[in-house]
């Protein structure tokens, strides 16, 4: 009786407390958004990408309704302005800071830069709500002037969202990198005195003259202060930002720029080169996801000394103003507003100090004078773990076919899922993890991208370094007969080599070479990005491939009647006999490559036993092959798909792109005569 009486309150409950229930939860989002927004730059979870994209979209959801039914009980004309409403009134500018969001998160995802438009429209609306509610509320009162503060600092970071989501979007923030017109050099001009000298009984021909490229930047710089960490990365990830950025909006580099980048990088070890072009997305997430165009501004920073003095100066007030006559659940939901809005501002303050904007102009400054407050930074990162040094979540993700046909994982609950046709839409992420991109793999990455960038000389050299998936590598080898497997459509070569090196790697699973490991790792990778990424690579049927050949392997599976395990799987299948191709059997109805890649990994193994290959040289191959196949589709996804990457963790595609580039090896840069002008030669 007591459950059923509640029960048929809770709408009455819910009337009377909506409004509170509602700002109360708004703050909440505010908070967690804060707090998780930063993160999952560095953060390849699913299950936080879940829960931010739930808050976000809530946040906005929650502050407009409240916002609304706020204005309206004060549009009531059926109700007296009761003291609490002049209370209540306060709460308007707060959901108005809340609709601006925290600094760490202005877009969840790329497509939310687009609707810039759409949240100017709203910024002038939801002001002029938020003007009327305490319009509406004006008695004359000293809690009436706290309003004011509150409505300039709503203002404030309604207006720097609005301008960060402008800035981000694509068609502005290309604006915004293209270089001014460049008429060249006077050509008018030049033939005006061509015709003079000529006229005047000269011999006249052209001669050229080489501008330099620039130096780099290590030889341009002043002293850094080396006790801020990673100063020497953070210099050089910020020079080259700024100029390869471009790559993002499918611009072209500068041939100097090119030959000048090209330089740095070889002559630089590996780790610098990474660390430099992790600082470099780091700086592009922030970029487009936060409010870092505008904060690191001095028109920023003082938006931000603003809103923080109004909302401070306004606490003080409301302090000294309200009294017991303001009933109580109102008094104390308004101070929550306060300690929770100066709270936030707080953290805001210290993500910018700690972050890498910051940590570069410190780096410049002289030691005496910025390592106090280093020191006490370094202090706040630890407490509130925030780094400077970490831009992304360092893993690269893996999917593997065999792995996911053997369906031997335990899902939760899988037969409510399956009955409410859910599971399909999760099936592939149940088989998805990550492993670690580590120390050894980006030296060998760095390794071969370094050899490749020997022949990286003109943009024609760049375009055939660019286009091999594998070739390169078999040609170097004289392995000419798995060249089929290579110019075959690139999804199904990735196919036939992710199966196929891992029946390889299962017969040679006991010798565990360090080459062995890194190939899986790459073909586990590529498999990824086949099945859950397929908008990084070239457009094909990759999607009608892998079905097609997962129902082959489970029909195959099915019917030999195994234990679940990807070496008994491996066996069996190794034991079927592909002497006859199988497209002379089935036709091309299926477009499994099942047996195909059987057949590939027999050829891979015939190497050692009819070429005497050792095992080491064999799978240096496989490895070199993968990774020739890795910067193919890093070189042929758009930037746009790599900045979209940014916000899930980062792609090592999208590091090896961004390295590739670095490196001279892209198509994206200016014909090799843009820094040649010529003159005038007399005889």
């Amino acid at each position: 009786m007591n459950i059923r009486r509640i029960i048929q309150k809770l709408p009455t409950l819910w009337n009377l407390l909506e409004l509170q229930i509602l700002v109360l939860v708004s703050l909440f989002l505010q908070t967690a958004l804060i707090l998780l927004g930063s993160r999952r730059k560095y953060k390849n979870n699913a299950i936080m990408q879940f829960v931010v994209w739930c808050f976000y979209l809530s946040a906005d959801w929650i502050a407009t309704i409240a916002l609304g039914i706020l204005s309206e009980d004060m549009r009531d004309s059926s109700k007296d302005l009761e003291s609490k409403f002049v209370v209540m009134a306060s709460w308007a500018p707060f959901l108005l800071a809340h609709l601006g969001g925290p600094d760490t998160i202005t877009a969840y995802s790329l497509e939310d830069n687009e609707l810039w438009l759409r949240h100017l429209i709203g910024l002038f609306y939801q002001c002029y709500v938020a003007v009327y509610v305490v319009y509406k509320s004006w008695k004359g009162g000293h809690l009436n002037y706290v309003t004011i503060p509150l409505i300039v600092a709503g203002m404030i970071k309604y207006g720097e969202r609005t301008w960060s989501l402008r800035s981000g979007s694509s068609q502005n923030f290309r604006e915004s990198i293209i270089p001014a017109p460049d008429p060249g050099p006077n050509y008018a001009k030049f033939m005006d005195d061509y015709s003079a000298k000529k006229a005047e009984g000269y011999r006249v021909s052209l001669g050229k003259v080489i501008k330099t490229a620039p130096a780099p930047p290590l030889t341009q710089s002043a002293a850094l202060n080396n006790s801020i960490a990673n100063a020497s990365c953070l210099r050089d990830g910020f020079y080259f930002f700024r100029i390869f950025k471009c790559l993002f909006s499918d611009l072209i580099l500068s041939f100097q720029d090119h030959k000048s980048s090209q330089s740095f990088f070889r002559s630089n070890s590996c780790e610098h080169a990474f660390q430099v072009v992790e600082i470099e997305l780091g700086l592009m997430y922030d970029i487009l996801y936060t409010k870092a165009i505008f904060t690191y501004t001095r028109l920023g920073i003082f938006a931000k000394f603003v809103s923080i003095s109004c909302t401070i100066s306004a606490f003080v007030v409301f302090c000294h103003s309200v009294d017991i006559n303001h009933k109580e659940n109102e008094r104390v939901i308004t101070f929550v507003l306060f300690i929770g809005a100066i709270l936030l501002e707080i953290y805001a303050v210290i993500v910018l100090l700690s972050s890498s904007w910051t940590m570069i102009w410190l780096s410049k400054r002289k030691k005496w004078l910025v390592n106090p407050l280093y020191r006490s930074i370094s202090r706040l990162q630890v407490l509130l773990k925030l780094s400077h040094t970490k831009s992304w979540s360092n893993q690269m993700s893996q999917f593997n076919l065999i792995d996911f046909c053997l369906k031997n994982k335990s899902v939760l609950c899988i037969k409510v899922q399956i009955c409410l046709h859910i599971y399909r839409h999760f099936e592939k992420s149940y088989y998805t993890y990550s492993d670690d991109v580590s120390e050894q793999l980006k030296s060998f990455i760095f390794g071969e991208l370094f050899r490749m960038s020997d022949s990286a000389s003109d943009i024609e050299s760049c375009k055939k370094l660019c286009a091999h998936r594998g070739d390169r590598v078999l040609n170097e080898k004289g392995r000419h007969e798995f060249d089929w497997s290579i110019e075959v459509e690139f999804d199904q070569s990735i196919l036939l080599w992710h199966i196929a090196t891992d029946l390889c790697y299962y017969d040679d699973e006991s010798f565990m070479l360090q080459s062995c490991v890194r190939s899986r790792l790459f073909s586990n990778y590529m498999m990824y990005l086949l099945v859950r990424r397929p908008s990084m690579l070239p457009n094909g049927i990759g999607q009608i491939r892998f079905d097609d050949t997962c129902a082959e392997a489970k029909e195959l599976l099915l019917e030999r009647k195994y234990m679940k395990k990807g070496k008994e799987a491996s066996d069996m299948i190794l034991q079927v006999n592909t002497e006859i191709p199988p497209s002379e059997v089935k036709g091309d109805r299926s477009k499994s490559v099942l047996f195909d890649a059987c057949r590939l990994a027999k050829s891979l193994q015939a190497l050692e036993t009819e070429k005497n290959w050792s095992k080491e040289e064999k799978w240096e191959m496989i490895s070199r092959v993968w990774l020739e196949m890795l910067c193919h589709a890093a070189s042929h996804c758009r930037g746009l798909e790599h900045a979209r990457q940014l916000s899930r963790g980062g792609e090592l595609l999208t590091h090896v792109w961004l390295l590739m580039a670095h490196l001279g090896i892209t198509e994206q840069f200016q014909i090799s005569q843009g820094h040649v002008r010529a003159k005038l030669v007399l005889d």
